[in-house]
């Protein structure tokens, strides 16, 4: 499954400071079992803003994970709390229909 948000930093931070972060959070949320990578994408046209992608082998393993085990995650997300806008856009299956070029 994936667990899709958008992420828009306030003036005064920086997406390259946001994405500094969330590498070092995210490679400590990948030892949660079920955990299968993450993504960053920065928005064309808006600076400010990123899509972030995490896959997980089930929605039961995300829902799983505590990011309160660590130290380090709880004070990244505490910092990003303050300086970015969370936009929370879903949960996905992964994809029963596909096209793709041959």
């Amino acid at each position: 499954m994936k667990f899709i948000f958008e992420v828009r930093v306030k003036a005064g931070f920086t997406v390259e400071e946001y994405a500094q972060g969330w590498v070092e959070a995210s490679e400590i949320i990948q030892q949660t079992p079920g955990a299968r990578g993450t993504y960053l994408h920065r928005k064309i046209g808006e600076p400010d803003k990123v899509l972030a992608i995490a896959h997980w082998d089930s929605k039961a393993d995300r829902d799983a994970k505590d990011d309160s085990r660590s130290e380090k995650v709880k004070a990244i997300l505490a910092k990003h709390a303050k300086v970015c806008e969370v936009t929370v856009i879903g949960e996905f299956d992964e994809p029963e229909w596909q096209v793709l070029p041959e």
